[in-house]
């Protein structure tokens, strides 16, 4: 007794809990059991060596081939437990490969990508199919995306069958379809937002236009003992199978399509009437006014896709119109995905403005002048000039320009540049000159508005940065192609400059010192930017490519280099650095 209450006493002696549990669950047994043939019961129970749980079904769970229905997968102490509601197929093999689902109930140690088979038929598949998923655009690899396989090898399996077996991406953008019986596939992926496993217009995928047989051939592979976590003991080399194809590449894309509607008309201000639509137009809408007469007295502004409209009223009585209907005429996307006439009556109501705050004395009110000068100013840059409201009128003997010449300013001549149809964007062109310092003087009342502001007054000095604080570089493509455009992107990944490739050298000047890396896009239909593929029209997303080597520029000199885009496989060229896993909402969300 005396032994029994010292032992207990003495906390310090005996097991204290030891080393933390850092092994994954083990396969214990099944029923049935692992690769079992002729099974006709769709009830799976899996036991394990401790108590597990069951983290994200719906993210880490893939079937092959994909259910209709999704199975019941619980997990009660040691055992896993799947219950098929889908009939089972004849004479298929499926394949449940749980990803990171399967953890232990203490630590969270995953037994990662487990993956429990069997067969309704006399056999089981083995072939696979691997590759790795690119976003085409940045050539990042895509996690969590589905692939799929078809062994029908027309274009239009793709948008009226679901797939025969399916993987999903993990964060290498590595996909691997296994239990795939012998035979010739074509290869896609998708983001599959309602879980039909076949493409809608709107989701994202890819696809390539080869089809690629299975295939196995006996190779060698090394495998490494090791004498501790840290120190190799021997290196041999053991046979193994390898199972082709395994380098299926895929470049992902959403493509540029989108239902086309009236997504919002307002009315933010008494002078203001804004139209927004879910996509671009190739013509503006039709728009009639019912109850005033408005002609000559809007002003325009949109954008380049025409999918963002600003009506301005210029007429006082119109602006002072409580409500003013127009019948808007436009193409609508219908249900079978046409565009088809559209005629909406719409009314915009002008909203009460909010009360201010009296003041003793009423401040004049002028047209503001927004710019992008600074006191280091870019040598390659002109002077912006923007207004809030469009400008009517402008003086521009009322618009100085000057230069520092032996202490004396001395006015210079420059060109002033009007950027859009209704006046709002203005640009100071001239060729400045390094380390030298300029002022801008744009007397009161230079810019009138279509309310009648004027501008107030505005002076600015400017000094223009000296050559020495900038860097360069000259890129020759090795293989040239004429179609090809040059983008300098930053540490970020992030758009610099733009260029197109010359025969003789393309030059990139006037870069900030720093870390840059290049990418290039081959423009096809020459529109001067990046474009998606088109799986309707049978158009795959244009060619992107990435300079391997990180470019460190440095002040007052010009980097050269010679770049042959066809040199590296294109899952070798983007810099490690550069590269950014993009992770996606699993395709049941």
């Amino acid at each position: 007794m005396l032994l029994v209450f010292y032992a207990c006493a003495n906390r310090g002696q005996g097991p204290q809990g030891g080393a933390k549990d850092e092994v994954p669950p083990r396969f214990v047994k099944s029923t049935p059991r692992e690769k079992s043939v002729n099974v006709k019961d769709g009830k799976i129970e899996i036991e394990f060596d401790e108590n597990v749980n069951l983290k994200d079904i719906s993210k880490n769970v893939i079937i092959s081939p994909p259910q209709r229905i999704n199975p019941e997968i619980t997990s009660y102490g040691r055992k896993v437990n799947v219950r098929f509601d889908d009939s089972l197929q004849s004479n298929t093999t499926y394949s449940i490969d749980f990803g990171n689902a399967i953890v232990d109930n203490n630590e969270g140690n995953i037994l990662k990508n487990y993956v429990f088979s069997f067969a309704t038929g006399n056999e089981i598949d083995t072939m696979q199919i691997a590759g790795t998923l690119l976003n085409a655009e940045d050539l990042n690899p895509l996690q969590g995306i589905t692939v799929g396989i078809h062994d029908d090898l027309s274009d239009s399996a793709f948008l009226k069958k679901p797939f025969l077996r399916i993987a999903r991406t993990d964060e290498q953008g590595r996909f691997t379809v296994s239990n795939v019986r012998n035979g010739i596939y074509r290869v896609f992926a998708l983001n599959d937002l309602n879980r039909d496993y076949f493409l809608q217009k709107g989701e994202a995928l890819a696809f390539d236009e080869k089809s690629f047989q299975t295939g196995m051939e006996n190779i060698t592979r090394p495998d490494t003992v090791w004498k501790d976590s840290i120190t190799v003991d021997t290196i041999r080399f053991v046979p193994a199978i390898r199972y082709l194809p395994d380098d299926v590449v895929l470049r992902y894309f959403k493509d540029d399509y989108k239902r086309q509607y009236l997504a919002k008309s307002e009315r933010p201000e008494p002078h203001l009437i804004k139209m927004f639509f879910n996509t671009s137009a190739e013509k503006l809408p039709e728009i009639r006014p019912l109850n005033v007469n408005w002609d000559k007295s809007v002003l325009l502004q949109k954008n380049q896709r025409l999918d963002s409209l600003t009506y301005w009223l210029t007429d006082s009585a119109l602006i002072k119109t409580d409500t003013i209907t127009l019948e808007v005429k436009y193409l609508k996307t219908d249900s079978l995905f046409k565009l088809q006439p559209q005629t909406d009556t719409i009314k915009f109501v002008m909203k009460k403005p909010a009360k201010k705050p009296s003041a003793t004395g009423k401040k004049k009110e002028f047209l503001d002048i927004q710019t992008n000068l600074s006191p280091q100013f870019d040598v390659y840059k002109p002077v912006m000039l923007s207004f809030q409201v469009p400008v009517k009128s402008y003086e521009i003997e009322k618009i100085h320009l000057s230069q520092l010449v032996d202490t004396v300013l001395t006015p210079i001549q420059f060109v002033l540049e009007k950027k859009d149809s209704i006046g709002m964007n203005f640009q100071i062109n001239h060729k400045w000159i390094p380390e030298t310092t300029y002022q801008l003087l744009i007397d009161s009342a230079a810019f009138t508005s279509v309310y009648n502001l004027h501008s107030d007054n505005l002076k600015n000095e400017l000094k223009i940065k000296s050559l020495d604080q900038y860097s360069g570089l000259k890129l020759l493509l090795a293989n040239y192609d004429s179609t090809a455009i040059l983008q300098v992107v930053n540490k970020d990944d992030k758009l610099t400059r733009t260029a197109p490739v010359l025969k003789g050298g393309t030059k990139v000047e006037y870069l900030e010192p720093g870390d840059y890396y290049l990418r290039m896009f081959l423009d096809r239909n020459g529109n001067g930017k990046w474009d998606p593929g088109n799986y309707f029209e049978k158009r795959q997303p244009e060619s992107v490519y990435y300079y391997e080597k990180k470019l460190t520029l440095i002040k007052n000199w010009e980097f050269e280099e010679t770049w042959d885009h066809t040199a590296l496989p294109l899952l070798k060229q983007k810099p490690q650095e550069l590269k950014k896993s993009d992770q996606q909402k699993p395709n049941n969300q």
